[in-house]
């Protein structure tokens, strides 16, 4: 088999989707990361889990990174008698910043890694492609895989994406509240049609917000207004749908991280959260580089190692 058995470990980044008005579309990589690391067996699937979701994720083959792994190894013709993973995870669990996406860009990454020649027999474009097969849209998986600021779309031939670099002055927080959040529910609760008034509005929006994100954002508080789809996810979340209200009357561009509960706030200044009783405030960075792939690295040091980008954009 074209395998290799030394251990590959591979970063990931939490993300934030759409943005405020980019509904499935544009997506943040932020720099909160989880680590995983895989390695060939001779027989079986161990799956070991610390930090977020230890005692409540799967140990067997049914864990989202083993089943992403298995996809990639379909489409490349080889299938490891076993695999044993080990995870350590950073990115909260469905509180919508890319857990599952997380997972499962670690999961093609990593596989293809183990395969000799995998970056030669499948390229970043079939990773994404995968992953948001996996996923079921590309606005999550694609800055995990890229970095960045990306946006996302679907064609004939699956999900395609570009990268842009963020302005330097942009900061992000994220407030996590203790409860937890389905995106089939956050979905379900969507209307069919909206008014035209309003898609016009947020298309609009999402132009101004890519232009704020990477060139001046002077923009991102006009930028981040949403007619599609917060609204009508608010009754499902009204704690989200609250500090977003509370934020956005101090100035703040707020919005809803993905399909929620938390909260994105996109500043580019000296401003500085005050607490909110119920609620985790993480001050990060974007993360510029997306997934990031080693082999032959000591488990837990891959920050402090050469590191080689999956995908430069």
């Amino acid at each position: 088999m074209a395998l290799q058995f030394t251990p590959v470990t591979v970063r990931v980044p939490a993300t934030s989707a759409n943005l405020g008005p980019g509904f499935d579309a544009l997506g943040l990589a932020l720099s909160l990361h989880d680590e995983v690391e895989a390695r060939v067996t001779g027989g079986g699937v161990s799956v070991e889990v610390s930090g977020e979701g230890a005692g409540d994720l799967p140990t067997d083959g049914s864990h989202l990174v083993v089943r992403a792994m298995a996809r990639v190894f379909d489409e490349l013709g080889e299938h490891p008698a076993g695999l044993a993973l080990r995870c350590r995870n950073h990115i909260p669990q469905a509180r919508g910043m890319g857990s599952s996406s997380a997972a499962i860009v670690a999961g093609v990454t990593l596989a293809r890694a183990l395969v000799t020649g995998g970056a030669e027999r499948l390229d970043d474009a079939g990773l994404l492609r995968i992953a948001a097969e996996l996923e079921g849209h590309p606005d999550n998986v694609a800055p995990c895989l890229l970095g960045g600021m990306t946006i996302a779309w679907t064609e004939a031939s699956g999900a395609a994406a570009v990268r842009l670099e963020p302005a330097e002055r942009i900061r992000p927080f994220v407030f996590v509240p203790q409860e937890r959040g389905l995106t089939e529910v956050a979905r379900a609760a969507l209307p069919a049609t909206v008014p035209h008034a309003d898609a016009a509005l947020n298309a609009g929006r999402a132009a101004l917000l890519v232009h704020a994100i990477t060139v001046d954002p002077a923009h991102l508080f006009a930028a981040t207004e949403d007619r599609l789809h917060q609204a009508y996810r608010a009754p499902s979340m009204p704690g989200s749908a609250e500090l977003v209200a509370a934020l956005r009357a101090e100035g703040v561009a707020a919005v809803v991280s993905g399909a929620g509960p938390s909260v994105l706030a996109l500043t580019s200044g000296d401003w500085a959260p005050s607490p909110v009783p119920g609620w985790r405030v993480l001050p990060l960075d974007v993360d510029l580089v997306g997934a990031l792939v080693g082999a032959d690295l000591e488990w837990g040091t891959l920050e402090h190692a050469d590191r080689d980008p999956v995908a430069a954009g």
